[in-house]
């Protein structure tokens, strides 16, 4: 074996065997201040790194603060949402997803049903993926399965909306760039493993709106696309598809909660200033569950509407899911088969919206 490939090995199955003694049941969700993201100074770049490993193999979630979006972008696209869930249901259903084959476009409430056990997800979403601003592009052969053309509501309906709405992925995706090289380290691998898995930005971005939830929590409604009950099969996923998800929350609403090791529901506040990273499946399935795609819900229970704009990151579609070096062996055997990023992430939107 050659020598490189054995030190991989080796301080990846080092890697394994520390994450195996992580204590799983914490308690709150760790915060981590992206300020030096950029900063090649070693002391302050190994800190990143160890923060961003820690929370990855014991929680699955982070937040992060001067993550570099400006207020003014997400206050612009918050606003534009606003505008498009207000309209009426017919015009709205004139650009329904499942009249597309890349489900794109608008999920009504209800249609989307992330838990077999469930009943619907209590939210209401507009879905869109990488598109130009200056319109030279609508679609990338590259994207392969889950290639074709955004659509949007007419600018007479929401004037703005496809402006306002793309420059917030553009920046998000632009951060989510930047993420990547420190999620390799974490991982022992050198900081350039994912750029060659990256070049497309496979990334999909949602407008969610969800209703108040009143009377008594039904566990058959969870509020959030990525929600998933305590007892749901574990091999269905934890509905991330991609890599991780930089999500913002509104204010002043507390919705977001992810599971410990003890079952616990331990609240993920938004926090002002800040965003909220989730691990998915692609890196799940890349580390054989050493990076945690971990099990979580929204309830909104403030009694007023609330919002939020997720962004989903993955590798592009044409990537296929091989299990990263040293993270399968004898006693850690592979959990799951291997697909393309493509795929995976079209079948689960396939079983999501039941489209065909």
């Amino acid at each position: 074996m050659h020598y490189s490939i054995f030190l991989t090995l080796t301080t990846i199955m080092s890697l394994i065997q520390s994450e195996l003694g992580k204590d799983t049941a914490f308690q709150e969700v760790p915060m981590i201040d992206l300020q030096n993201i950029g900063s090649r100074d070693k002391c302050e770049r190994t800190q990143l790194v160890q923060a961003i490993k820690d929370a990855c193999m014991r929680v699955g979630f982070f937040y992060v603060k001067n993550h570099g979006i400006p207020e003014r972008i997400i206050n612009e696209t918050l606003e534009k949402g606003k505008d498009f869930f207000e309209l009426p249901l017919e015009t709205k259903m004139i650009i329904e997803n499942k009249k597309t084959p890349n489900f794109k476009g608008y999920s009504p409430l209800l249609s989307g049903n992330n838990d077999p056990y469930g009943a619907g997800d209590m939210q209401e979403g507009f879905e869109f993926g990488w598109e130009a601003i200056d319109r030279t592009s609508e679609a990338r052969s590259e994207d392969g399965v889950m290639a074709g053309a955004n659509v949007w509501p007419s600018e007479e309906d929401v004037p703005g909306f496809r402006e306002a709405a793309l420059h917030y992925y553009h920046t998000a995706v632009k951060l989510g760039k930047t993420l990547f090289p420190l999620f390799a380290l974490a991982l022992d691998l050198p900081e350039t493993f994912f750029d060659d898995k990256t070049r497309h930005s496979a990334a999909l971005m949602k407008l969610l709106h969800y209703p108040p939830q009143t009377g008594p929590v039904d566990e058959r409604k969870p509020g959030l696309t990525r929600s998933i009950l305590v007892h749901l099969p574990p091999q269905l996923g934890k509905f991330v598809y991609q890599c991780f998800t930089i999500l913002w929350q509104e204010p002043g609403i507390q919705a977001l909660q992810v599971l410990n090791a003890k079952k616990q529901w331990i609240n993920a506040p938004p926090i002002p200033g800040t965003l909220v990273i989730n691990l998915g499946d692609q890196f799940a399935r890349w580390t054989n569950d050493i990076f945690k795609s971990n099990v979580h819900r929204a309830i909104n229970r403030s009694g007023v509407e609330r919002y939020s704009i997720p962004l989903f990151f993955g590798t592009d579609y044409n990537v296929r899911l091989d299990p990263i070096l040293g993270c399968v062996s004898p006693e850690r055997p592979l959990k799951y088969e291997v697909t393309t990023a493509g795929e995976y992430v079209r079948a689960r939107l396939q079983t999501t919206y039941n489209h065909g």
